[in-house]
């Protein structure tokens, strides 16, 4: 595998910005979208202001969080692949992180359904507190890319 280290060339720096920019799209959708929950849930289920934040929902998730996540995913992986990322212990644990953002992503799809159908499972409390989960994510993960501390 050795042989593909440093496939990128000088295409480098192009593709470690691209992820950055787009890892910067991605934790926006990932800030918005809670806090969008957040006001929904505080709507009577079928009134005209339900129907506004499921269509504000859906847009957040269609046009910024899966393709943003989708890039995120790829550039990430072409960057760790040519500089050999994947022997390191602060790699491991920053795709470790990635991965349980990933399923943040994929269980506020799972909540926006229910609020789609009128159901308010949780607590607002309980809302507003995992509203925070990206952006201790995002510490750890800045520390760990930056810092590299093992």
């Amino acid at each position: 595998m050795t042989d593909w280290i440093g496939f990128l060339g000088n295409a480098y720096p192009w593709v470690k910005a691209a992820h950055v920019t787009f890892v910067i799209f991605w934790m926006a959708g990932l800030f918005l979208l809670p806090r969008f929950y957040v006001y929904h849930h505080e709507t009577l289920a079928g009134s005209v202001e339900d129907r506004a934040w499921i269509e504000r929902e859906s847009r957040v998730r269609s046009i910024i969080l899966t393709p943003a996540m989708l890039i995120v995913w790829l550039l990430g992986l072409l960057l760790a692949v040519h500089i050999g990322a994947f022997a390191e212990h602060w790699f491991n644990a920053k795709l470790a992180l990635v991965l349980l953002l990933t399923g943040y992503q994929g269980w506020l799809s799972g909540y926006g359904r229910k609020l789609a159908d009128g159901k308010r499972p949780l607590a607002n409390k309980t809302l507003r507190m995992l509203n925070e989960v990206p952006g201790i994510a995002t510490a750890l993960i800045v520390v760990l890319v930056i810092v590299k501390p093992f």
